[in-house]
């Protein structure tokens, strides 16, 4: 037979208290309740656990050899279940949190820290990741969530983070590098340095609509992949580019940025609807907080 908790219970409280009718009054049980169970636990483990008799209660010798083992049970038990309510908090277990890299330098760090000083036995993993296979990911559930911008794709929940200025990026001896504010329009004559319209196809459709409500097509003289590539472009002059305000902590020689007029971008927080991970909330909740006392575009 194995004991149930319950009978375990009742059988430490007895051994503390050396008598029924204390343990019963602290368990809040009726003692003929108390002694029935003590009596099938006894018949089920085949052994005599108390001696009963007018001078009290007291263990015998097996039921001395019995009680650490009790108490290291019940331990164990209230262990598991305090480990599945921390767990239902989101307070330990596992996430994995994907990250464009253009949010590496500021958004990550601080982040990633409060949530490993909060709640230490959260395991973050992080991994960097371009912007289609971050989508997949979060899809195929490989990452719970995501660092982005959008526009994304529909089936996808979101959370702003943060919002920030959109900067023209021009070489820094450029005639305009000067000017306190710039149009998209001041930059219709420049050439442009872009990145691969296979890189996001929503991304290039909404700065497509950007360029037309401005008047202009923009004079696409060449093309690179990441962010430190077309920083690269634009401090050689080779054209000039579109960038967050953010991304100047990536490079901050030869490279000017001018807010845009009116040009907002938005970071987000971004996961699977349906994704039952608990760690979800407790990181949204950390990243929220923060986004809220902190200028996360420069907190890296």
């Amino acid at each position: 037979m194995t004991p149930e908790l319950r009978q375990l219970r009742y059988f430490v409280a007895v051994a503390d208290e050396t008598s029924f009718t204390r343990a019963a009054a602290g368990l809040h049980i009726a003692q003929q309740s108390l002694s029935q169970q003590i009596t099938v636990l006894e018949r089920g483990l085949g052994a005599r656990l108390f001696d009963r008799d007018p001078r009290g209660t007291r263990l015998t010798a097996l039921g001395k050899l019995f009680l650490p083992e009790a108490r290291a049970v019940l331990a164990r038990a209230d262990q598991a279940v305090a480990t599945l309510g921390r767990a239902a908090r989101g307070e330990i277990g596992r996430v994995s949190l994907a990250f464009l890299a253009t949010t590496a330098n500021y958004l990550l760090p601080p982040v990633v820290r409060a949530v490993r000083e909060r709640f230490p036995d959260l395991d973050v993993t992080t991994a960097e990741a371009p912007i289609a296979e971050l989508v997949d990911g979060l899809r195929t559930r490989r990452f719970d969530l995501a660092f982005t911008r959008p526009p994304l794709v529909p089936g996808l929940a979101s959370r702003t983070l943060l919002t920030e200025e959109v900067c023209a990026v021009l070489p820094a001896d450029h005639p305009l590098a000067t000017r306190t504010s710039l149009t998209l329009a001041d930059l219709a004559g420049e050439p442009w340095v872009l990145t691969p319209r296979a890189t996001w196809e929503p991304w290039h459709r909404s700065y497509d609509a950007d360029f037309a409500a401005a008047g202009f097509t923009p004079r696409v003289v060449q093309r690179a992949a990441t962010v430190q590539g077309l920083l690269g472009l634009v401090a050689a002059g080779v054209g000039v580019t579109r960038l967050t305000r953010s991304s100047h902590s990536l490079r901050r020689t030869g490279v000017t940025f001018v807010p845009l007029e009116n040009d907002i971008a938005r970071t987000e927080l971004v996961w699977l609807p349906g994704n039952d991970n608990p760690a979800l909330t407790t990181i949204t909740t950390v990243a929220l907080e923060l986004a809220a006392t902190t200028d996360l575009t420069e907190a890296g």
